[in-house]
């Protein structure tokens, strides 16, 4: 078992294309929603969401989040690389996990405040992930937040699709990955 920083340091995105076609146990996948459900949450509101595709299920998500796609783009903006890469990431991957955030309906608790709360679920489903030797990828493009997402994952107006989280067994190797040094990025005041 890998310390938290170890963990923390180990952990990669790994874009679905460079995914092996080794499934991930059904296990391993509530453990990391399981972890996703001990993220810090203000007010206890516990608003992540999530919707898992695995199997023929992610045939039926490609084919809307490429029609999605074609439907809002415009001939200036549509690229065909990129309709092309949603397939190949939906069905590159042996689990994708659409991510939601369900707001709290008195709106007592910040939006910032859910909207966070939802990253650091992710950030636990990542780490998780991980400790397993899996690749994740958080994707937020146009289509996994628009609105017509929020409601194929059925969630309501006031809510929001947050995007796809994909996992899967890496094909090679664990990547390196390296970081500036912290000093740079911080101000420590004293007095």
């Amino acid at each position: 078992m890998l310390s938290a920083s170890q963990l923390i340091r180990n952990r990669r995105t790994i874009k679905p294309k460079l995914y092996s076609d080794r499934p991930v146990d059904d296990a391993i996948v509530w453990e990391l929603l399981e972890n996703a459900n001990w993220a810090p949450t203000h007010g206890m509101t516990e608003p992540w969401r999530f919707t898992v595709y695995t199997g023929d299920a992610r045939i039926q998500l490609a084919e809307f989040m490429s029609e999605t796609y074609q439907k809002l783009t415009t001939a200036e903006t549509f690229k065909q690389i990129k309709l092309d890469g949603i397939r190949e990431s939906v069905m590159g991957a042996p689990v994708a996990i659409a991510i939601g955030m369900k707001r709290q309906p008195s709106e007592k608790i910040a939006l910032l405040d859910e909207l966070l709360a939802v990253g650091c679920a992710v950030q636990n489903m990542h780490l998780t992930a991980a400790a397993h030797g899996l690749g994740g990828f958080w994707s937020t493009n146009l289509v996994t937040v628009s609105a017509e997402m929020r409601d194929y994952i059925d969630l309501e107006e006031r809510d929001q699709a947050l995007g796809i989280f994909y996992i899967g067994y890496p094909d090679g190797d664990w990547p390196d990955s390296s970081r500036g040094p912290i000093q740079e990025k911080v101000r420590w005041l004293r007095d």
